[in-house]
């Protein structure tokens, strides 16, 4: 069963999915779940402000032909088959759902399972820490922008002004503000490294409660029928081999060692959910957002079914 749910947060992502689907949360109820996911959220990106270390960011520099390539997969090439997907099969999906994808492919790296699977793996793991902090920096910023842009080629509306300037104001500003305050926050962060990995994946699920909730009332069970549904595993599964087989191939084509092929793999392949549904909360109507993280969540679930599968054989091969 590790094969298929290598996290327990995984299990607990499908019951909460369950929970907004037989009893989803409406009127004044939602509000205040709104409001209180909204706090989680900034809460959320300040601690991370805290947890980062400035020197993971300079490090980049001194490995710069990998991180390069690692940010170049996740900000060029993922955008690129979004854009791919939907100018040559327009019909595949309906417009809801391909608007998720194309958010999916505009999302930074995850930061926790990218460095656990390359250690896993026997990979490069400083060079994991230090990609996968600088993708969730530059996502910060970034995400919204080709996320737009996306939405807009497709023939969709693109984020509007106002849902960037909330990415400003709940994700960025928290995030700067506990930077700044790492000096004096930073033992305190070491010490509560558990609550705060149980405020993350907390966060999540508030989020996703509060998303579906709003979804099964608009009805999105009866606008994805099964057929769609497994049309959308499908288009995450590509997403995931081409992306796998490009880190791969581009890694070897420029002579780097096998430990940061491995980096390039699971920071260049990875899309963050810790990020991704909380900057769909604040980029998209409440309406839209259960069609829109439902990609994200089907994309990390094979993200780790994968990883989980390949990371122990990758490992047994290597002295």
């Amino acid at each position: 069963m590790n094969r298929f749910f290598p996290d327990p947060f995984i299990p607990a992502l499908l019951a909460t999915v369950l929970l907004a689907t037989l009893f989803p949360a409406s009127g004044a109820t939602a509000a205040y779940l709104g409001t209180a996911a909204t706090a989680a959220v900034m809460l959320l990106f300040f601690l991370h402000g805290i947890k980062l270390p400035r020197e993971n960011l300079v490090a980049a520099l001194t490995h710069w032909r990998l991180h390069l390539l690692i940010l170049g997969t996740t900000f060029v090439l993922f955008p690129l088959l979004g854009v791919a997907l939907t100018k040559l099969w327009p019909s595949l999906l309906p417009a809801n759902l391909r608007a998720g994808v194309l958010f999916l492919c505009a999302l930074p790296s995850t930061v926790q399972m990218s460095i656990a699977f390359t250690s896993l793996a026997k990979g490069n793991v400083a060079a994991s820490v230090t990609s996968a902090a600088a993708s969730n920096l530059l996502g910060i910023a970034l995400t919204p922008v080709i996320a737009s842009a996306l939405l807009h080629a497709q023939g969709g509306g693109a984020v509007p002004l106002s849902g960037i300037w909330k990415v400003v104001l709940q994700l960025l500003l928290p995030f700067v503000v506990g930077h700044l305050l790492r000096p004096l926050l930073a033992n305190w962060a070491t010490k509560q490294k558990q609550l705060i990995s149980w405020s993350d994946r907390l966060t999540i699920l508030l989020s996703v409660y509060s998303a579906f909730s709003a979804a099964v009332i608009g009805g999105i069970w009866s606008q994805v029928p099964v057929t769609t549904l497994l049309t959308l595993v499908a288009v995450c599964a590509t997403l995931l081999a081409v992306a796998t087989l490009f880190t791969l191939n581009s890694t070897r084509f420029m002579g780097l060692p096998v430990a940061d092929c491995r980096s390039a793999l699971y920071c260049g392949s990875f899309k963050s959910l810790v990020s991704g549904v909380p900057m769909a909360r604040v980029l998209f109507p409440s309406a839209e957002l259960g069609a829109i993280i439902l990609p994200i969540m089907i994309y990390h679930q094979l993200q780790l079914m994968f990883s989980a599968t390949i990371a122990p054989r990758q490992a047994s091969r290597t002295p």
